[in-house]
Order: structure tokens, then C-alpha cells, then sequence
């Protein structure tokens, strides 16, 4: 059986900074001054409950924390991956609602299509995201409790608080398989058609897919190649997919057009903000899956062969 070799994937950290809070959790059930109120407004802490431990043995009652009991270095505050995908792939965010209306060869044919993912649940086209992006987890622990009041009349109701942050330096890794983004199925016999093809319509959807990916660096030359029966290498029987097939210069453009995208990005949500400073990568050609997170050491962060290729036309 022919060994797959080249680059598998390539895997990246990031380091971010940023001030306050861009993505809230919402108002939290918690105690104040032995009473429960509703009215405390947490952002996303990873591994954070509200709950004591405690059970009030005759009800069953459950005993909730102060909202000053929070320890920011054992639940620190992440911003959590949806909401870094929404902002990655804002200019295009709403354009799926429409997705079953209208021809998915525009869809295909975009970031979106290539690199974000998506599904029409109409249809049960899909496109699995080839771009995995992990939680942006806080550092510095900046956390804090603020009681605010509106104005007007003063009742219990008039209060409320929230856990604010100040400066902010986030961590997070990611990783884009070459595999999931180098092969475009159109065939629904494994379940995982991108789209339902017309007789004689795959060259023409290659194309346009193609003619996208030289457009994000007219310098290249990217090749989409439509066939009839891809086979996954290693399968016993050769049974392929219709599909697409992205060469190595495909593959390079979005890659390196994702990984700026990721490092141009930033989030200002009301009077919050967060922006990526730095990003370290990984051309990673070994077994190791994101080896980057255990050993910086071993990364190569210039590509020093080709992408690796998982299927071949039969």
C-alpha cells in the first residue's frame, strides 16, 4: 500500500491582545448576600459553574456562588471558537441563509465554500471546514466585579453587576487539513456531496472554482481537476467519488490565504476589543497531529516539500 507523504497539515499558534470582554455568556444565576438573583452578567469562563457543591439536604436545593467567588487563573476567560469563525468569515456570514434558493457553485467557488464550511439543510449538501480553530484563552486573569445602577427610580430590580476584564492576552492553535481541503466531493454516494452536479456541469463548477483561488494571487497557477472517480488512496475496492481535486499551488493560495486572514483579524464588540499579534506556523509533514502545541521545536515553519495527495483519479 503507497505511503501518503508531504505535508498533512498545517497547524499554527496564535497569540492575541486585546481589553474587556468581547464575548459575553449572559446573565448567570448566582447569591448575594444569602439571597439568589439573576441579575449578574458573566463573560465566557472556561470550566466555570455556578454552583457551590453544597445541596440543602431537605429540598434538594443547590447552592449557588457569590458572584465575587471566581478564581480567573482556574476558569479564565476564552473567547470561544464560533464567535472567531462569525468574525473570521464575516463579510460572508449571512450569505448561506440563501444558499437554498440560489446555484451552490457560488458558494463553492468562495471562501466560504473552501475554507469556512457549510451545510444546506434543504438539500443535505455540505462542505466540511478543513480549518479547525481551537477557544482564545486568556492569560493575564484581569477579571473584576462591577455593580452598576440605572437611573431613575431605585429599586432591587435598578441594580445590577457584571465581571468585567481589563487588558487581555489570548492563546489559541488551529490547523487546516490538507486532505479535507484539497478534495471537493460531488457525489452524494459517501454523504458528503458539496453539491448536486448537472450532466456535463463538473468541469464547468471546476473552473469557477479555480478561476476563484487564482483571483486571491493571479501570480499562481492553481489547478482544479474535475473527475468521475477520485479514490481515497489505501481503499481496497477503488471505489472513488465524482468530484474536484485541488493541485499543490490550489492548495498553497488558500492556505496562506487563510493563515493572513487569521492574522489580520479583529473583534470590536461594544466597548471590548481583540486583535491577533502574532502567529506562529507550522508546515507539519509528520504523524504528529499538532505537534506544535507540545514542542516548538520540532515545527518547520517554511514548507520544505508538497502537500501531501490523498486521492488519485481512476
Amino acid at each position: 500500500m503507497e505511503k501518503v507523504t508531504g505535508i498533512k497539515s498545517v497547524d499554527f499558534k496564535i497569540k492575541a491582545l486585546g481589553h474587556g470582554v468581547v464575548n459575553w455568556n449572559g446573565p448567570t444565576t448566582l447569591s448575594s448576600e444569602g439571597r439568589t438573583v439573576d441579575n449578574h452578567t458573566l463573560p465566557k469562563l472556561r470550566g466555570y459553574t455556578n454552583l457551590t457543591g453544597k445541596v440543602k439536604e431537605e429540598t434538594g436545593y443547590q447552592y449557588k456562588k457569590e458572584a465575587t467567588d471566581i478564581d480567573f487563573k482556574k476558569t479564565p476567560l476564552y473567547i470561544s471558537q464560533n464567535c472567531i469563525r462569525h468574525h473570521l468569515f464575516r463579510d460572508q456570514s449571512f450569505d448561506l441563509h440563501f444558499a437554498a434558493e440560489k446555484s451552490l457553485q457560488l458558494v463553492l467557488a468562495s471562501i466560504s465554500g473552501l475554507i469556512r464550511g457549510y451545510v444546506v439543510p434543504a438539500s443535505q449538501c455540505k462542505r466540511t471546514s478543513p480549518l479547525l480553530m481551537e477557544d482564545f484563552v486568556d492569560q493575564l486573569g484581569n477579571g473584576n466585579f462591577e455593580q452598576f445602577g440605572q437611573a431613575g427610580e431605585r429599586d432591587s430590580s435598578s441594580f445590577f453587576s457584571k465581571t468585567t476584564f481589563g487588558d487581555t492576552e489570548y492563546v489559541s492553535y488551529g490547523s487546516i487539513s490538507v486532505e479535507q481541503l484539497q478534495f471537493i466531493s460531488l457525489d452524494k454516494k459517501f454523504d458528503r456531496a458539496a453539491m448536486i452536479i448537472k450532466d456535463d456541469q463538473g468541469d464547468e463548477v471546476a473552473l469557477a472554482v479555480q478561476d476563484f483561488i487564482q483571483s486571491l494571487d493571479p501570480k499562481t497557477t492553481p489547478k482544479a481537476t474535475f473527475h468521475t472517480n477520485y479514490v481515497r488512496k489505501g481503499t481496497i475496492f477503488e471505489e472513488g467519488e465524482v468530484g474536484i481535486l485541488l493541485n499543490n499551488d490550489a492548495i498553497k493560495v488558500l492556505i496562506e490565504f487563510s493563515l493572513a486572514k487569521i492574522s489580520e483579524l479583529s473583534i470590536r464588540q461594544a466597548k471590548s476589543y481583540m486583535y491577533v499579534d502574532e502567529i506562529l506556523v507550522d508546515y507539519n509533514d509528520s504523524h504528529k497531529m499538532m505537534r506544535i502545541k507540545r514542542d516548538e521545536s520540532e515545527i518547520s515553519e517554511q514548507a520544505t516539500s508538497d502537500f501531501a495527495v490523498y486521492f488519485y483519479a481512476k
